[in-house]
């Protein structure tokens, strides 16, 4: 079953936010700080309670959460130089390192894809660190391609 989240699944998207961002921190010490999050849960709270940020989550048995899914909806409507669209941007996407090759990141991502379809977004965008190619690979295989890249030099 894939829902909404809820505040009773903060404890499960800190334990998750952590697994991303151990795998951030070892392909890039240089930025990411490891056995930490990028939310407190009070961020999540508010998060959750924010219409324009909806959170997806990937329950089984006892509605216990396996995965979560992380959007912002982004409304170009009114940009200057924008074509007149919505994007869901994908700020997050992490299955349990324990519940990996069950295909369940492909089901929340056609979840989010649906919903986004159906609720009348354009497009769905998202950010892959250069040091995570699984993840890049991942939603290659989804139907994702580059729109973007993002250079930088370190000084």
């Amino acid at each position: 079953m894939i829902r909404l989240a809820e505040s009773k699944d903060i404890e499960f998207i800190m334990s998750l936010l952590q697994q991303v961002n151990n795998v951030h921190a070892k392909g890039r010490p240089d930025i990411f700080i490891p056995n930490n999050t990028k939310y407190r849960p009070e961020d999540i709270e508010n998060i959750l309670s924010d219409s324009s940020t909806p959170v997806f989550v990937y329950t089984e048995n006892e509605d216990i959460p396996l995965a979560y899914c992380f959007c912002i909806i982004q409304d170009h409507t009114e940009s200057c130089h924008l074509q007149p669209v919505k994007t869901l941007y994908i700020d997050d996407l992490c299955v349990d390192e324990k519940k990996r090759c069950r295909h369940i990141g492909k089901q929340l991502f056609e979840h989010v894809r649906e919903w986004a379809h159906n609720n009348g977004f354009y497009n769905i965008t998202l950010n892959v660190w250069n040091c995570n190619p699984g993840a890049y690979g991942f939603y290659q295989n989804l139907g994702m391609s580059t729109q973007k890249i993002t250079l930088e030099t370190i000084l």
